[in-house]
């Protein structure tokens, strides 16, 4: 099998990620080995085979949307580090422009 060359060095410059010689090195074959793999997958005749979209049937995931009783003001406070005016208080994080 001709095993296509990946550039794992541009591919990480590319992405703004900086590699060592031996992460390049395990990347290039881990990579070589998932191409491998498809190309495994490649050779199975799929003519006539539904797709699919999960590998297991679901049915009625999801629940009824029916209105719940929330919590009190009180009970949504109990646990804040600090509250103010039934609001919790958290730390500045950005300043203003």
């Amino acid at each position: 099998m001709n095993k296509p060359l990946i550039d794992v060095a541009y591919i990480a410059k590319l992405a703004r990620i900086e590699l060592t010689d031996e992460e390049t090195a395990r990347f290039t074959e881990d990579l070589s080995q998932v191409l491998d793999y498809v190309a495994q997958l490649q050779q199975w005749d799929t003519d006539g085979v539904e797709p699919m979209y999960h590998p297991v049937p679901a049915f009625d995931a999801l629940r009824s949307d029916e209105p719940q009783p929330g919590l009190s003001p009180e009970d949504a406070l109990m646990n804040a580090p600090q509250a103010s005016s039934q609001q919790i208080r958290v730390p500045k994080v950005v300043e203003s422009a």
